[in-house]
């Protein structure tokens, strides 16, 4: 048991942190210490910050994106009760659930066929390496989880209904059935009221889980009665594994079972949230704080799915950047829907290097704010470097360079005394930038032939360059001034419509990094060789 002083609270709930993570972790706060304690200053168990995942498709980003989000509160309640009370995060893995599809994106789906309407912990595995296809996926969740260093302990709903962890909580199920369909029943079709039941037994028979009617409900033994698959009646204990909860009531079962304090989902849980909290109350236990977020988009604008594959999957974003950039991503307006592909990349790489670059100079209220805090869980590195991502992105472009050797001669022209020791991760962004190239940039390459306008201002900025004074030749501001002006000069009422002629035409691109700093790292001569030569 551990003992506060109230004024730890206090200064708590005063704490004025503006961010999202710091508002849940406030929220937490008040759940333990104000509303649900009455205000006792005390607790006497740890607090369980949770995430789910569901194991019918192989680990997909959002599921990384909800521990690394409930990481970042995570770490908000730690700063704002100075470490002083214990606390977790679990992850668990809904893999008693019956497998109802199967994934597009695995191998012997025929086989998988064969084991339709089983637990996941049940079906054997397509991939041959593990004992089930959820050992298979839980396996692969915690290899990333590990990869990205998170702190946290895997649970197996499986483990938990069969080891008898749920018992207590199944057993007071069946006390409060009657309570529990008066919360599902008005949810429901009328078709769907006539054959619901919360409990899924699964058959003694086949071994999958059914969705059949209750027959008979016998709270003081602890049973349910039910027609198997064959037509046979069966009365069996809810308890040891024999049956599970539909997802609704599992949902808030489990936060009381685990004594969930924190949770968050996505947004095609927001209209269950109320039904989950009001399972839980039935079954004696507070329900958690709970957070909802936006869900993430594909390419087309469609939901991403773990069993379709679409979006990005981790390992497809850490091919072409670096961890702290999709932990950025996830951290920056979880309430707005965003897509999640390939095109976003570069942008979250570079603003996570500006944010890094302006921590340190930052006061300690700004310093908290600042989204690296939360990223590096309030321990962050020195870092910075000199050259963005997507001016990397255009230096490969414009010299066709896929040799390290070659992009760093123009790095250190630009940032003299810059080096892959020096800078590591600049050497590790150089790597991303050719590969992102290569699949992303130089396939959508459009270039376009220049109107007389624009061929008159180019040829005179390639001339303008020529006579740039050599301590100038790598000065970012001079260099813009001069592209500025030369397009002042050339009457583009709209400048914008310069910088973008300057793309099109010269990188194939409508759209590109601030084109003095890229003119400084490449050089004046080079970049009139360059527009001389698409001219």
């Amino acid at each position: 048991m551990a003992n506060f002083d109230p004024t730890l609270i206090q200064k708590a709930m005063s704490d004025k942190t503006g961010t999202w993570p710091f508002e849940q972790a406030r929220a937490i706060v008040k759940r333990l210490f104000i509303e649900g304690r009455r205000g006792i200053d005390r607790i006497d168990r740890t607090v369980v910050f949770e995430t789910g995942y569901g194991p019918s498709g192989l680990p997909h980003i959002g599921t990384f994106g909800e521990a690394v989000r409930t990481s970042m509160v995570m770490h908000a309640f730690q700063h704002l009760t100075e470490g002083q009370i214990p606390h977790k995060l679990i992850c668990v893995s809904d893999d008693m659930d019956g497998m109802r599809k199967i994934p597009l994106n695995v191998p012997n789906r025929d086989m998988l066929a064969e084991h339709m309407g089983k637990p996941l912990a049940d079906v054997p595995d397509p991939f041959g390496k593990f004992d089930s296809f959820a050992a298979h996926n839980n396996a692969k969740l915690c290899e990333f989880l590990d990869g990205f260093g998170f702190s946290y302990e895997f649970h197996s709903a499986t483990e938990h209904y069969r080891n008898g962890t749920y018992d207590s909580l199944l057993l007071r199920a069946v006390q409060r059935f009657d309570d529990i369909m008066g919360v599902m029943l008005p949810t429901l079709g009328e078709e769907r009221r006539a054959t619901y039941s919360p409990f899924l037994p699964v058959s003694p028979t086949t071994g999958r889980v059914l969705y059949v009617p209750m027959k008979a409900v016998d709270a003081e033994a602890g049973t349910i009665t039910f027609d198997d698959e064959g037509g046979s009646e069966v009365t069996m204990m809810v308890t040891g594994g024999n049956t599970k909860l539909q997802w609704k009531p599992d949902f808030g079962m489990r936060w009381a079972a685990l004594g969930v304090d924190f949770e968050m989902y996505g947004k095609d849980h927001q209209i269950n949230g109320k039904i989950y909290s009001r399972i839980c109350k039935i079954l004696g236990a507070e329900p958690p704080v709970q957070y909802c977020y936006e869900l993430f988009l594909d390419e087309k604008g469609e939901k991403i799915s773990k069993s379709k594959g679409n979006g990005i999957a981790v390992e497809e974003w850490l091919s072409y950047a670096n961890p702290e950039s999709l932990a950025l991503y996830n951290y920056t307006k979880p309430r707005t829907a965003k897509r999640l592909y390939f095109d976003v990349i570069p942008r979250a790489v570079d603003e996570y290097y500006q944010h890094l670059t302006a921590y340190p100079g930052q006061e300690p209220e700004k310093q908290i704010a600042n989204p690296v805090w939360y990223i590096h869980g309030g321990n962050v590195p020195k870092g910075g470097i000199p050259v963005s991502f997507s001016l990397l992105l255009n230096l490969v472009s414009a010299s066709n360079a896929s040799d390290k050797g070659i992009l760093w001669g123009f790095i250190k022209r630009y940032s003299p005394g810059a080096s892959p020791d020096k800078y590591p991760d600049l050497d590790r962004l150089v790597d991303y930038a050719v590969k992102y190239y290569e699949d992303f940039v130089k396939p959508a390459k459009v270039y376009r032939d220049p109107t007389d306008k624009e061929r008159a201002a180019l040829t005179d900025l390639t001339a303008r360059l020529r006579d740039i004074p050599a301590d100038q030749a790598t000065d970012d501001e001079t260099l813009q001034t001069l592209i500025f002006s030369v397009g002042k000069d050339h009457e583009f009422e709209n400048l914008r419509d310069w910088f973008k002629a300057i793309y099109e035409v010269c990188l194939g691109q409508s759209q590109g990094p601030r084109f003095g700093s890229f003119v400084a790292i490449y050089g004046p001569e080079e970049t009139a060789e360059l527009i001389e030569g698409v001219l």
